[in-house]
């Protein structure tokens, strides 16, 4: 089969007549059910259920205007962290949504820290935040350059 037909056959305009692609061995022990079959193992889980169940989710929201701002509160009232990413709004009602997130931290004992230019944590009071400066590595010396 020519380079050009080949194409042509990868792309769908022409009809795929090049048999020596396929091992008929392979295609009748697949459809027979021979040998063993793929069982999945009981105790591997999809992450995002595990996470769900035992309370380990993060939250990240990019909201458009000030009315977004109610699925940040309900996020963070479940006791989901949320990082609140303001880059893409306007000054004003991103000022707007920080008093808000400063209110929802106040009010559920949560803390609000910020983690870069316009884009802030919201924590719940159970979640606690690790620092991850330099605290190891003057103690390993793995980064010591003198």
């Amino acid at each position: 089969m020519g380079s050009v037909r080949k194409a042509s056959a990868w792309l769908g305009l022409v009809e795929d007549n090049d048999e020596r692609y396929y091992d008929d061995e392979y295609a009748d022990g697949a459809e027979s059910g021979g040998g063993d079959a793929w069982v999945t193992d009981p105790r591997v889980r999809v992450a995002s259920d595990t996470a769900h169940e035992q309370g380990r989710r993060i939250a990240t929201v990019s909201p458009d205007g000030f009315r977004d701002a109610r699925g940040i509160g309900e996020l963070f009232r479940d006791g989901v962290p949320v990082i609140v990413n303001l880059t893409a709004m306007e000054p004003n009602d991103a000022k707007r949504v920080v008093d808000f997130a400063a209110g929802l931290a106040f009010g559920l004992r949560g803390s609000i820290e910020r983690v870069a230019t316009r884009v802030f944590l919201l924590t719940p009071a159970d979640t606690q935040i690790v620092s991850g400066e330099s605290a190891g590595r003057s103690q390993d010396g793995f980064f010591n350059q003198s």
